[in-house]
């Protein structure tokens, strides 16, 4: 009987119900009622379907780093308020369609920082995509030749939160400013977006180039968001340093 049982849960893809009993049969030493042993499968099957779904979300968003809130090294010469990013765990921001712009000097830890709030989103449950500013344009420019454009921003549109990294590393072109200002124009109010940038947001004007778009860009972007300015000595210097 239960044989036949362990075998209708995989052809109904109740796999982790199906890890849960097997263990169960394994395990004399624990005798659950009936109604233990039914919450046990259930929470067993609701557990292992969770976190599937968060390692899809994960791997879809495509990361720099595998990093976690929880590590953020929070040393008085960086600025970092803790209060800040605890806030930033519950992932409000996302609910809220809000922003959040990174700044600091090279590698002061903004893509980590990018990263982790990223992970605790898809954690949650959000859609996430993580990507070089650079790369992405570029990417973009790509798919307009190929007649993928439509359907590329179409899938940026719909994630819950797109994190843009390493933005002004150069001074946008044409072709860039207006794939901007389409992505950040169909964000705005609608979903959140982490920036990360070297440069701080006084001088994103200039990278961004054209007053008109730069205005309408900033606009939606800086004005209202959550920033975080880090600051001391690069962190991979420092690791260096300890090894």
């Amino acid at each position: 009987m239960n044989t036949q049982t362990l075998e209708q849960m995989k052809l109904l893809r109740f796999h982790g119900m199906h890890n849960a009993f097997t263990e169960s049969l394994k395990n004399t030493t624990i005798n659950y009622t009936s109604d233990e042993l039914i919450a046990y499968l259930i929470q067993s099957e609701w557990d292992y379907r969770h976190n599937r779904k968060i390692e899809r979300l994960t791997k879809a968003a495509k990361f720099r780093y595998k990093a976690v809130l929880e590590n953020i090294n929070y040393q008085t010469d960086r600025n970092i308020d803790r209060n800040q990013i605890q806030r930033f765990m519950t992932c409000d921001f996302v609910k809220n369609k809000e922003s959040i712009l990174i700044t600091g000097s090279t590698g002061v830890g903004k893509s980590y920082i990018a990263s982790a709030i990223g992970y605790q989103a898809c954690s949650i449950g959000y859609k996430v995509m993580y990507f070089n500013a650079h790369k992405l344009f570029t990417k973009l420019k790509v798919s307009k030749a190929d007649g993928t454009y439509l359907k590329e921003i179409n899938k940026i549109e719909k994630q819950d939160l797109l994190i843009l990294d390493d933005f002004g590393l150069r001074v946008l072109d044409n072709i860039s400013r207006n794939i901007l200002m389409e992505i950040i124009e169909d964000r705005h109010a609608k979903h959140a977006t982490i920036v990360a940038s070297q440069l701080p947001t006084d001088a994103w004007h200039q990278i961004i180039g054209e007053q008109t778009i730069a205005d309408a860009i900033l606009d939606r972007l800086v004005h209202s968001a959550h920033r975080i300015n880090l600051k001391g000595e690069s962190m991979r210097k420092k690791l260096r340093k300890n090894h």
